[in-house]
């Protein structure tokens, strides 16, 4: 190859791909590779933000909201245009929409090598449903054929999701990473706050799935037994999620004993100031939570459920606590524990940040990436 390989990621959004991709995309600038992002533009600053690291920048008029087959074919077609323009070598495609969407447009325009990169199955991952279950197998069938084949490699963030698709997380073209990655220069570990109160954060999308209203529920009931506990939001609700928590609801929580709704969080390392424990109580279908690897990297105990992702990064006795999904009294009793145990609180700490270090973080990630990049092209790992 006398040019140097073209890797264009086609990601939703512009502030997903800056915290989650832009590392990668730098560290794959780094080892020769030409990189653009085709990603739907909200914030001039961000797009500098990517340009600065030597990434070009494509702007997407891609949809989340168009799901039907009339718009399917639509965005395959759009997406197949855009490759034959550009000519990728590999094609970096994020989530399973852009999979299946995204994907269809490479076969048809041809490219030769695709990434796709599953970073959480959401509801189809979360729903035990019998549509849930056949969405699974209809979405394991596309990749593990029309989409799969020898040029295709699949990402993930846990070694569950691969097997719910009927895919080998240990085979030969599947890679799990440790999420979006950590970096511990930038996200320092902080003193912890002194207790009590026991002060509990969850940073999330104020949807279903993160299970806030299981969190809400879980604080009244250690309230209720004497605890000294509060309970602090960080997000807001995604307006294209059919399950987002409304504005109202968000604010009727607020008004009870111990709760606060923050909105966004936009210096996140001033809610780890505030708080001693990272409370990711989600009910499945995540990747690995970035929330929960921020409150790690800043040593901060974890609670959390027994969901993919989430039980992959923490132990329970080790880094916190692990309870069953969906299940606020035992998120109570996690909760009534911490408040009365300082040291506890301070060990799970010191193991959540250790953990971090230990394979996840934006370097490592990086890495994994590159590697993944070289085989493909062929060129040493």
């Amino acid at each position: 190859m006398t040019r140097p390989p073209r890797l264009l990621f086609v990601v939703t959004e512009d502030w997903f791909f800056v915290s989650h991709f832009l590392s990668v995309a730098a560290a794959a600038r780094s080892a020769g590779f030409d990189v653009a992002v085709t990603v739907r533009l909200r914030d001039e600053a961000l797009r500098r933000r990517i340009e600065a690291e030597g990434v070009r920048v494509i702007p997407s008029a891609h949809e989340r909201g168009q799901f039907g087959p009339l718009a399917m074919v639509g965005h395959a077609r759009a997406f197949a245009r855009l490759f034959r323009a550009e000519r990728p070598d590999i094609v970096h495609l994020v989530s399973v929409r852009l999979i299946v969407l995204a994907g269809l447009g490479a076969l048809l325009a041809g490219v030769p090598r695709r990434v796709q990169a599953v970073t959480g199955l959401g509801l189809l991952g979360a729903s035990r449903t019998v549509k849930a279950r056949l969405a699974r197998g209809a979405l394991g069938w596309l990749l593990r054929g029309p989409l799969g084949g020898r040029r295709a490699h699949f990402v993930f963030e846990n070694r569950e999701d691969p097997a719910l698709l009927g895919l080998d997380p240990a085979g030969p073209r599947v890679t799990v990473v440790g999420g979006a990655g950590i970096d511990p220069e930038r996200e320092l570990a902080q003193p912890l706050p002194p207790m009590p109160p026991l002060r509990a954060a969850l940073v999330a999308r104020m949807v279903h799935s993160k299970g806030v209203d299981v969190a809400v529920e879980a604080l009244r009931r250690a309230r209720a037994a004497g605890a000294p506990v509060e309970l602090s939001l960080f997000g807001v609700p995604d307006p294209e999620n059919p399950r987002a928590i409304p504005e109202e609801q968000l604010r009727r929580w607020s008004e009870e004993p111990g709760v606060a709704w923050h909105g966004h969080a936009g210096d996140i390392a001033a809610v780890w100031r505030r708080h001693h424990v990272v409370l990711v109580p989600s009910r499945g279908g995540e990747g690995l939570p970035r929330a929960l690897l921020e409150g790690a990297a800043a040593a901060r105990a974890v609670l959390t459920t027994a969901t993919p992702g989430c039980a992959t990064f923490a132990r329970d006795g080790i880094e916190g606590f692990v309870v069953p999904p969906e299940d606020p009294e035992a998120l109570a009793d996690a909760l009534v524990t911490l408040a009365y145990d300082p040291a506890l609180v301070e060990r799970f700490a010191g193991a959540a940040r250790a953990r971090v270090l230990d394979g996840f973080t934006t370097a490592r990630v990086a890495a994994d990436f590159v590697a993944v990049y070289r085989g493909l092209v062929g060129a040493p790992r």
